[in-house]
This record gives C-alpha cells, sequence and structure tokens, in this order.
C-alpha cells in the first residue's frame, strides 16, 4: 500500500510539473500583453508593474490598428462554416459506407482512411493553383476545401459508431413510413450525438488554429484570419510590435482553450463510443 501510495504522488508530482512547463508559455504571453513594447524584449519573464504596466493599450491596438476584430469575424465564419459542413457531409457518407456494403462505398471508405496519411505539404501547391482556378479563394470556397481535408477522420470516426448503431432500428422507422433521409435526421442523427460532438471539436481546434491552408488559399488582401493577421503585424525593416502581438496572441488562444476545457469529456466519450464495432 505505501509502495502504491508513493508512486501515486510521484505520478500527481510529475504530471503537476509537466502540465506547468506546458502553460508556462502562455502564462508568459499573458504577462507580456500587458506590459510596454520596450520592457516585454528587456524583461520578458518579469511580472508586470507600475513601471511597465500598460493596461488594454496592447489589445486596443491590436484591434483596431492591424484589424484584428475583421480577422476574427472571418475565422469564426471560416470555422464555423466548416464545421458544419463536414459534421453534415461525412456523417451522411459514413452512415452510407457502413450500411451499403458494396465495392464502391469499400474503395470510398479506404480512400477517405488514406487522406488521413497524406502529408499536406505534397498537394498543397496543386491545391493553391487549382482553388485560384476554381475561384475557391474567398471564405466561402475554403470551406469546401476544409470539408475535403476534414472528411478523412470524420468519417473513420462516425463509421465506427454508425457499427455499433443496431440496423433494427432503422429497419423499424422505415416501417413506420420514414423514407431514407428522415431515417437518417430523426433516428440515426439523434443516436449520432456523442461523435457530432467530438468530431465538431476536433475539427474547430483545427481549423481555428490552422495557418497554412488559409495563407495558401485565400485571397490576403481582402480575407485574413487570425494567425494570418498575426503574421502581417510584423512591420517594415524588421519592425515588430511585440505588445500588440503578445496581446493578439492571447486573443487567439483563451478562446480555443475555453473551448477544449469545457468540451474535453466529450472528446474521450465520442471516441471510445466511435470505437465500438458493432
Amino acid at each position: 500500500m505505501k509502495n502504491k501510495k508513493t508512486l501515486s504522488w510521484i505520478g500527481t508530482i510529475f504530471f503537476t510539473i509537466l502540465g506547468l512547463v506546458y502553460i508556462a508559455p502562455i502564462i508568459i504571453v499573458l504577462f507580456n500583453s500587458f506590459k510596454k513594447k520596450s520592457f516585454i524584449n528587456l524583461e520578458p519573464f518579469k511580472l508586470p508593474s507600475a513601471k511597465n504596466f500598460i493596461g488594454l493599450d496592447n489589445y486596443t491596438t491590436a484591434l483596431n490598428q492591424y484589424g484584428l476584430l475583421k480577422a476574427v469575424g472571418w475565422t469564426v465564419f471560416i470555422t464555423v462554416g466548416s464545421v458544419i459542413v463536414i459534421l453534415i457531409c461525412t456523417s451522411m457518407c459514413a452512415w452510407a459506407i457502413t450500411r451499403v456494403k458494396n465495392k464502391f462505398t469499400n474503395a470510398f471508405y479506404l480512400l477517405c482512411v488514406f487522406s488521413m496519411v497524406v502529408p499536406f505539404q505534397m498537394v498543397m501547391f496543386t491545391l493553391s493553383l487549382i482553388a485560384d482556378r476554381l475561384r475557391l479563394n474567398t471564405p466561402w470556397g475554403i470551406i469546401i476545401i476544409y470539408l475535403g481535408f476534414g472528411a478523412g477522420l470524420a468519417v473513420f470516426m462516425f463509421c465506427g459508431f454508425v457499427k455499433s448503431i443496431p440496423i433494427e432500428i432503422e429497419e423499424a422507422a422505415m416501417i413506420d413510413g420514414c423514407n431514407p433521409v428522415r431515417t437518417f435526421f430523426s433516428v440515426v442523427l439523434p443516436i449520432m450525438q456523442p461523435t457530432y460532438i467530438s468530431v465538431g471539436i476536433l475539427e474547430t481546434m483545427w481549423i481555428w488554429n490552422d495557418f497554412l491552408l488559409p495563407y495558401l488559399v485565400l485571397d490576403i488582401n481582402k480575407y485574413k484570419t487570425i494567425s494570418i493577421a498575426i503574421q502581417y503585424m510584423k512591420g517594415s525593416y524588421g519592425r515588430v510590435d511585440m505588445g500588440a502581438i503578445m496581446a493578439a496572441l492571447i486573443m487567439a488562444v483563451i478562446p480555443v482553450i475555453i473551448f477544449y476545457l469545457a468540451c474535453q469529456k466529450y472528446i474521450i466519450e465520442g471516441v471510445a463510443a466511435g470505437a465500438v464495432k458493432g
């Protein structure tokens, strides 16, 4: 018993230290976002004091001078739109793949799984060219591109969950007069709620934090996401407004951290549910 308690204490201390190591950079950025620019470079690890404290000026500068508020709006639009399209399309696709057994659906499922292992760097230049020619370089067009890149993981997770749903439930709905579309939205979709939440959380965190895909696809002169807007805060001749950048980083990171902490239990439930094979 003593050995188990000792190991438990050692594990607790280890993971506490590990957690502090991971969260330390965010805390440092948070503290520096309230400092004057000159003190951020000279005293990056010191707490804000009466000498270096600047209040919310860095935040107002990031929002007003660098147009971060507009970038937040485009990021929210792209994230919400992409997640909704991914959830609806991939869940219906996974249901059809699981229930319709033929060579086409098996091949399509394998293609979705294979897309998960293809590095983005292999297709990014071709993707950028095709997006320009098809006029997908807008916040509306990039939603279609995110559907293509997010479908692999989503279809994989949804298929695993659909296999655990008794087919007798769907057969009973069809006997009562439901067509396939109504059966999916009235019967299957409510049952898939745990996986819906898990996939939605994972896709939201990916799209919100993504930099490379919007940078390659979007018309940056018209549309900027948060990540791109922060990158463009660097001025000419190496001039960098570190105070505004620190404030922008906090405004970009804090929402997704709160979102993840509030929903992390649903990720575990959804992954566990999707791992069950009926």
